[in-house]
């Protein structure tokens, strides 16, 4: 009985969640705050710009923007429904929090081409879903504009930590440890425990 009252209460609220944060903070920083606050997306996020500062050279800047590039891609394919399943996108989501920390805790030479691949494959689905969760009540350019600069400062975040890093002899496996907790968290979105 408790946890059905629970339910009862509780998907209102997160079914209502994006359009609060509309009216709360206007479309430009409703869109902004979606990556930063939702967990799978920032870990995702995070974690491009980490890979990219571990391939290291132009890959530092290229992957990160080819990630910015399919998001767009994907949240105007998004934004027009073609019809994905919600199970789809976010297990898409999650597998990106997987692979992307796999990578990071094997702490192995990448090869450029492999991580451009995945990007645009995670880019892609980290774009429709925020494409398909644009709210009704936002102004979609406005909205997409801040996700994707939301997405693009949290590359930049991944990135410094991927440098700094690099510069101390515990660095590195630090960044391996992140990269084993963001794979535990990627299965725990999967199993929808978070």
């Amino acid at each position: 009985m408790t946890l059905a009252a629970f339910w009862l209460v509780a998907i209102p609220t997160v079914a209502l969640a994006h359009e609060q944060q509309v009216i709360r903070f206007g479309s430009f920083l409703g869109g902004f705050t979606h990556p930063v606050l939702g967990l799978d997306h920032f870990l995702a996020m995070v974690s491009v710009g980490l890979v990219s500062s571990m391939v290291g050279g132009r890959a530092i800047w290229t992957v990160p923007s080819l990630f910015v590039l399919m998001m767009a891609v994907g949240g105007l394919i998004g934004r027009a429904d073609i019809g994905l399943g919600s199970t789809a996108i976010e297990t898409g989501i999650a597998i990106s929090v997987i692979a992307l920390g796999a990578a990071l805790a094997a702490d192995r030479r990448l090869d450029v081409r492999v991580v451009m691949g995945a990007v645009v494959f995670f880019g892609f689905f980290h774009g429709y879903a925020h494409g398909v969760e644009i709210p009704d009540i936002a102004r979609p350019w406005l909205y997409a504009l801040g996700f994707l600069l939301g997405t693009a400062i949290i590359h930049l975040l991944g990135v410094v930590v991927g440098e700094v890093a690099k510069r101390y002899d515990k660095g590195r496996p630090v960044i391996r440890v992140l990269g084993a907790v963001f794979v535990v968290f990627g299965l725990l979105f999967i199993f929808g425990v978070m």
